[in-house]
């Protein structure tokens, strides 16, 4: 087998991160139900990893099945669990999904034999990066993002036109958008609370700062076809005029 065989890539994808707080599976897929009927598109067969951290004493294979298949059958794309490393259920190699771990402890080491130069009360969602990459300088983007579209930003995005309905933003770092905010932009993804989202006029479906994420119902009743910035405060989002 010769290197132009294949070749490995790091990608980034934004992942959806069901935490959930509760053994009450018809309590947890109800609150899911309301989540994706605010925003189907941006949760339809999103990649979701389930969290159990909270309550992986109680949680048993079969209750964990049901909750997968239930998952599943609201159109998303499961693709791993995790839990804490003092909460590790008996049966995880009966688990037909890989337990991951958590977004700021993994690692990767890979050596070769050729050497080269040497993160609802009961159901909380949030969208998470899970890899990373090194901090670029600032990407300015010149023409509209249009739907279906994703930009991805190391650093600082600048849009210095409009993001449609559809299309997806995200930035490490800060995001301005000097046209309508008509889709989905995540700033911070990589945890960086200090991040910010600002925008000439906010129609967005999603923001998010730093995995937590505000839809565009609660956005209405704050501000609306206006200026404004959105930032996060004690791990709560908060939307403010510009």
């Amino acid at each position: 087998m010769s290197d132009n065989d294949f070749r490995l890539k790091g990608s980034v994808v934004t992942t959806v991160v069901l935490e959930v707080k509760t053994s009450n599976l018809d309590q947890i897929i109800k609150g899911l139900k309301d989540k994706i009927a605010q925003v189907p598109q941006f949760f339809d067969q999103a990649p979701l990893i389930i969290d159990i951290s909270q309550i992986a004493s109680s949680v048993t294979l079969d209750f964990f099945t049901a909750l997968v298949d239930s998952c599943r059958g609201q159109g998303l794309a499961v693709i791993g669990w995790r839990t804490s490393q003092e909460a590790i259920p008996t049966w995880r190699l009966d688990c037909e999904l890989p337990m991951l771990p958590n977004a700021n402890s993994r690692q990767i080491n890979i050596k070769s034999e050729t050497t080269a130069p040497a993160q609802d009360p009961q159901v909380v969602v949030k969208t998470v990066i899970e890899e990373r990459e090194v901090s670029q300088p600032t990407k300015v983007i010149t023409k509209p993002v249009r739907s279906g579209q994703q930009i991805y930003a190391s650093g600082d995005l600048v849009v210095l036109s409009q993001v449609s309905a559809g299309a997806e933003v995200l930035a490490e770092g800060n995001i301005h958008i000097y046209g309508a905010l008509r889709g989905r932009a995540l700033a911070g993804v990589k945890g960086d609370s200090s991040a910010r989202i600002f925008c000439k006029n906010m129609e967005a479906e999603l923001v998010a700062i730093a995995g937590n994420f505000m839809l565009s119902d609660a956005l209405q009743k704050i501000i609306w076809k206006d200026a404004a910035q959105v930032l996060l405060v004690e791990d709560t989002l908060e939307i403010a005029s510009l």
